[in-house]
């Protein structure tokens, strides 16, 4: 989800589903923190292939699920089709204080401005309704960030920061949005999750993933060239014990209204 993401829908769900499962694996501990009781009514915000949606409706609630990537909507959809799944982003949700609770898990870093997301979600939200997010946090996978801009230097391929996709803001930026648009921050806290990576192509299979925007307009051989490039660079620190790691920061909020 994010403006990045405007005019083209980069997100491969199969990708997603068959190499990328540490998502929702990980989203798993936000879960617990949402602390779901049966009977409540929740939005799942960003929800991907709709796997986190599934286990809250295992717990009992009314889950309804957007995302912005239709790929991704679609795959949610064939999975488990008795969930409602729509596409949407999340600036311009068009609920007004209906939801006991909105989730979010690895979302909100692609999600600009922040500020006005911020306010879509606050007026889905009844009276009292909690917020519980995790997402990209100040610092996040700085170590492969760093080594693409570096390459695309490298190579006199212009890019701005305008085009850097990612929001990764600290948690004093981030509580003080919050505060801004009448969210009571009840829980706020940023730390290192070095994430496994799977296979001896994970690093690669996480570019290809996640970072499609920044290469649009590259041609596949000099995107291979640079992916070759970055593997080779990033290897000492990022390749351990025969398996890849991306270095993850991460934000875990929690609001209520």
């Amino acid at each position: 989800m994010g403006d990045n993401n405007a005019t083209k829908d980069y997100w491969d769900a199969s990708l997603y589903d068959g190499k990328h499962a540490f998502v929702s694996n990980f989203g798993n501990d936000v879960i617990k923190l949402l602390d779901a009781k049966k009977g409540e009514r929740i939005l799942d915000l960003g929800c991907g292939t709709g796997d986190l949606a599934h286990s809250l409706t295992e717990m009992g609630v009314t889950v309804v699920g957007f995302d912005k990537s239709k790929n991704m909507i679609d795959q949610a959809k064939a999975k488990y089709p008795n969930i409602v799944f729509g596409v949407s982003d999340a600036t311009e949700l068009d609920y007004q204080n209906e939801f006991d609770a909105v989730f979010s898990n690895a979302v909100l870093h692609w999600v600009k401005p922040p500020k006005q997301a911020l306010q879509s979600i606050y007026q889905t939200l009844k009276p009292k309704g909690r917020f519980v997010a995790e997402f990209g946090g100040k610092g996040n996978v700085k170590i492969i960030t760093d080594e693409i801009l570096n390459q695309f230097k490298s190579y006199e391929i212009n890019f701005s920061d305008e085009q850097f996709p990612w929001y990764f803001p600290s948690i004093g930026q981030y509580s003080t949005l919050m505060e801004e648009v009448g969210f009571r921050v009840m829980h706020a806290q940023h730390f290192d999750r070095p994430t496994p990576l799977d296979g001896e192509h994970g690093l690669r299979n996480w570019l290809e993933m996640f970072s499609g925007g920044m290469f649009e307009g590259i041609s596949n051989e000099l995107k291979n060239e640079i992916f070759n490039k970055i593997e080779t660079n990033v290897r000492e620190t990022l390749y351990l014990d025969g398996c890849w790691f991306a270095d993850y920061k991460r934000i875990r909020v929690i609001g209520v209204k």
